[in-house]
């Protein structure tokens, strides 16, 4: 699985499927054809945008593997094409030289799936080539809340001194300061924050109203002071100088002013603050782990969190009780009978008998 576009050296991106047709893209049985078809036919039943995009990056690269070996219509795909691309992701090597996890394997398999069936389902096909396709088997691993503990758990000092980065002399600092602050304070997903628009903060009742959020679920969370007097203060002075387009009601607006920032665009203006305070790894989501551990650190109930995540179930929200390390270690040393003696040291070592 290449990571990058045969035709060229950069990244591959979703939108390369509408930008670059692989080999007769008109003919209405090639595969990529029907990629855009099936994409067509999902939304129009409304599944998740994420969804659409995870299914169309997966199956986009599969049509490319597929070009490689002369292979462009759905009817030249069988079983054996599918198994050769399943070895082909076995032995891949990323460019630090791992292979691909068993689960990036299978997450990159399931698309197929799904594609195939659906174009048997609608006749496109004679038969589910991947019908029986056995996936790989998942690698055994911690127990499941375990394993999703985050790499990087910001502190309190780490996060004030990201958000203090930002250059309050300029329109786009003032933006950043406001988008930083509302990541910290309430944890919402990159995804949550690009749908915000410019009504859905209540200022007099310190609230945020998330439309439409992960699941399609709609949720009202607490907003801090301080984040709220950033907020204000970049649509009192800074939306209105970059606004061109007027009926964008977007919050939270690219610096061109035409529309909002996309997902990606939020994570492009957060990404900058965090490596230049030192944090080597991470994005948007890191805000949302610090909202969560911090609050959870100072006493914060952890079903009040769980609302505030928008977690469908408390069995998605104890992870942070993982990572509360600093409340573990201030319970640890004020109960452990080890550290409630008045000399700390450790008792001296008998000195050693006298050589003959």
């Amino acid at each position: 699985m290449a990571n990058r576009n045969p035709r060229s050296n950069r990244l591959l991106t979703v939108d390369d499927v509408y930008r670059q047709p692989v080999g007769p893209a008109s003919h209405p049985k090639s595969l990529h054809a029907l990629l855009l078809r099936f994409v067509k036919w999902r939304r129009e039943r409304y599944w998740s945008e994420t969804t659409l995009k995870v299914q169309t990056y997966h199956s986009y690269r599969f049509i490319l593997w597929s070009a490689e070996g002369g292979l462009y219509l759905a009817g030249e795909i069988t079983r054996p094409v599918l198994e050769s691309y399943q070895r082909h992701l076995y032995h891949y090597r990323k460019s630090n030289g791992e292979p691909l996890s068993s689960r990036t394997q299978r997450t990159a398999l399931q698309p197929l799936q799904v594609w195939f069936s659906w174009m048997a389902k609608q006749g496109l096909i004679l038969a589910n080539p991947a019908a029986d396709l056995e996936l790989p088997r998942l690698e055994k691993r911690l127990p499941r809340l375990e394993k999703r503990l985050p790499r990087t758990i910001l502190s309190v000092e780490q996060a004030e001194d990201i958000v203090n980065l930002c250059n309050l002399t300029k329109l786009q600092g003032i933006r950043d300061r406001a988008l930083l602050e509302l990541l910290w304070s309430t944890g919402i997903r990159r995804g949550e924050v690009e749908k915000l628009e410019i009504y859905s903060a209540d200022f007099s009742r310190r609230i945020l109203t998330i439309v439409q959020g992960k699941g399609k679920q709609d949720r009202v969370i607490q907003v801090g002071e301080r984040a709220l007097w950033w907020l204000e203060r970049y649509i009192s002075q800074v939306r209105p100088e970059v606004l061109t387009a007027p009926d964008c009601k977007a919050l939270f607006l690219a610096m061109d002013g035409v529309a909002g920032l996309t997902a990606s665009g939020i994570t492009l203006a957060v990404v900058p603050y965090l490596r230049a305070a030192g944090i080597d790894k991470g994005s948007c989501h890191l805000f949302r782990h610090a909202m969560a551990t911090q609050m959870l650190e100072n006493g914060g109930d952890l079903r009040w969190i769980q609302a505030m995540l928008g977690h469908r179930s408390v069995e998605s929200t104890p992870i942070y009780t993982q990572v509360s390390i600093r409340a573990l270690q201030a319970v640890h040393a004020s109960t452990h009978p080890a550290e409630q003696r008045e000399n700390p040291e450790p008792d001296a070592a008998p000195e050693p008998p006298d050589s003959p």
